[in-house]
């Protein structure tokens, strides 16, 4: 007769191992992660042939006001949307597919399985979010041809807003993350991402200025402009402070969504 395994011997190393293989043998990882290239450079660099195309016609208030390095970022600004797709399904397929009870039948501790999908996620996103952002960077600004004017990672601002779209990415990504662990369906989750990005704007530019400037201030879109901007976008927060809120909202979301799955029946 075989002896009882001993139970919670199993530590954050195995998790991880275990969420990475999840994570690169699902096909949705690889699709999303593509249609996350093809928004975040293929758009940039569409942005930045036709600002090139047309900056003969601009008018002196645009030229002054033009940003070269956020126009060649301007998928980042849909890119979030395919990375928030991916984050929804590392944490709402396991729900759907059932797989889950079997998740948390090897991990008891389902806070480590938190911990786990945040970390392996986390990182495969970061990855590949300063990949599409400094690619975008580069393809963009080879199209920002004479007389529009291009910018360099030398200039000052710049080199920290390319890295900043891969960490916007990055953070919106495990946002996602933290939904898809409250709601725990994939549909819903996506909505509530899809309503806190498009939407909130929406119905912020609706309000009156008084009060709606000062609340856009800290939707996440309006943020994440300031983190792709070589220059700080009047009305925004600076880009380290708007990551900041970022981060905030990111751990938020990640510690309800941990301690609704820790109370919840798989």
């Amino acid at each position: 007769m075989r002896a009882a395994l001993p139970v919670g011997h199993y530590g954050l190393a195995g998790v991880l191992a275990s969420e990475w293989t999840k994570l690169r043998t699902v096909r949705s990882t690889l699709w999303t992660l593509g249609v996350t290239i093809v928004l975040g450079v293929g758009l940039g660099a569409v942005a930045a042939a036709t600002t090139a195309a047309r900056w003969g016609t601009m008018s002196l208030i645009e030229r002054l006001n033009f940003d070269p390095t956020r126009v060649s970022l301007t998928g980042i600004l849909l890119a979030q949307l395919a990375v928030g797709v991916l984050g929804v399904l590392v944490m709402s397929a396991e729900y759907g597919t059932g797989t889950i009870r079997a998740t948390f039948a090897a991990v008891p501790r389902r806070r480590l399985v938190i911990v786990g999908k945040t970390v392996v996620f986390g990182l495969v996103a970061l990855v590949a979010g300063e990949v599409v952002s400094f690619a975008a960077f580069f393809v963009g600004q080879a199209l920002l041809t004479h007389p529009a004017p291009h910018a360099v990672l030398t200039q000052p601002g710049v080199a920290s807003a390319v890295v900043g779209g891969g960490l916007y990415l990055t953070v919106l990504g495990l946002v996602a993350l933290g939904l898809a662990s409250i709601i725990r369906h994939t549909a819903g989750s996506i909505s509530a991402f899809v309503g806190v990005l498009l939407i909130l704007p929406l119905i912020d530019a609706a309000l009156p200025s008084s009060i709606g400037g000062p609340i856009g201030r800290y939707l996440p879109a309006n943020l994440g402009v300031s983190l792709v901007s070589a220059r700080t976008p009047s009305g925004l927060f600076s880009a380290w402070v708007s990551f900041a809120i970022l981060c905030g909202y990111a751990v938020a979301t990640l510690a309800i969504g941990a301690f609704v799955v820790s109370r919840r029946d798989a």
